[in-house]
């Protein structure tokens, strides 16, 4: 069985490595700090974790997230025994963390994502499930893991800000029951949901205010973006953190079937992020590199703010909305 692999090669590696990938959201996180507390308790061996860009304020509170490295805190010539991906739908989503991913001598993907190629020597993808700490919550269980309460935190957080705080589709009966369990820990369901839902700051309710208000409509209203610029961040004073939940926004919007954000990047191009009700708006991201779920996904683009949403609007009117 692979779960019984994945413990033998844990067992085995002196040095280990967990990833998360890039614009960290608190299922990535989750995952790596809940899969650092499993190796910790169960092996008794200390890993390092990686972040590549970064860590959003709000998910401070995570235990041992504190304790993760910058890319450019990383030695890149280090070899180490385990890569662990955790959320990592393509290998490109972990930036300059793919070195040392490649230098390894065991890697491991754990995912969730349908559009996962499963790159790695081991991989646990599960397209069904409702997170990547749903997945790792149900290998801990395979193997009989010990399940302290930090770790149930981690994952709790991972499932609950994947599922929309169980309001989305992918809100499964197994994934509420792995959320039950959690809490029996000794998790208050009330704290977990101030940290990820209730955390904002003036100038991102009011940079989110004012990305709502410009919002274009189209086709009937079933097409809706906006747009935010580097500009636009600097006037309110604040980071990307503020664009979270902003597509879901535009999407809750009764007559609208598809939404999407194009977000100008620091260093050029365009992060699109989309949402929908209907299309496969992963299959549109496909084109452009992108990836995620059948109702929720992104991609980077090359190209600036204007040129991507051109892009992006001539891929979506190609479905029936």
């Amino acid at each position: 069985m692979e779960v019984l692999h994945l413990n033998d090669i844990i067992k085995s590696s002196k040095n280990i490595l967990i990833t998360s990938h890039v614009n960290p959201d608190g299922d990535t996180l989750g995952s790596m700090c809940g899969m650092y507390e499993l190796i910790k308790t169960n092996f008794k061996k200390k890993s390092d974790m990686l972040i590549v860009s970064k860590l959003p304020d709000k998910y401070t509170f995570i235990p041992n997230v504190k304790l993760a490295k910058h890319i450019e805190e990383i030695d890149k010539s280090r070899e180490y025994d385990l890569v662990i991906n955790v959320d990592i739908a393509a290998i490109d989503r972990i930036c300059d963390g793919k070195i040392l991913f490649e230098k390894a001598k065991h890697t491991v993907n754990i995912d969730h994502h349908k559009t996962n190629n499963s790159y790695a020597e081991l991989n646990f993808v599960e397209g069904d499930a409702s997170s990547t700490s749903e997945v790792i919550y149900a290998i801990a269980k395979d193997l009989n893991w010990e399940i302290n309460r930090d770790t149930a935190v981690c994952l709790y957080v991972g499932i609950l800000t994947d599922t929309g705080s169980f309001r989305f589709s992918n809100t499964t009966p197994r994934a509420m029951e792995f959320a039950a369990e959690m809490l029996k820990s000794g998790i208050n369901p009330q704290e977990m949901f101030q940290h990820c839902y209730e955390t904002y700051t003036k100038g991102m309710a009011l940079c989110q205010a004012y990305c709502v208000d410009k919002a274009v409509f189209l086709d009937d209203d079933k097409i809706v973006y906006t747009t935010v610029y580097k500009k636009d961040m600097e006037k309110f004073n604040t980071d990307e953190e503020f664009a979270e939940g902003l597509t879901e926004r535009l999407r809750a919007i009764t007559s609208t079937c598809v939404a999407f954000v194009a977000k100008e990047m620091k260093n050029g191009g365009c992060k699109i992020s989309m949402r929908s009700k209907s299309i496969d708006v992963a299959e549109i991201c496909g084109i452009f590199g992108g990836g995620g779920h059948k109702f929720a996904a992104g991609c980077t683009m090359k190209s600036n703010v204007e040129e991507s949403v051109k892009k992006i609007l001539a891929e979506i009117r190609k479905h029936e909305l």
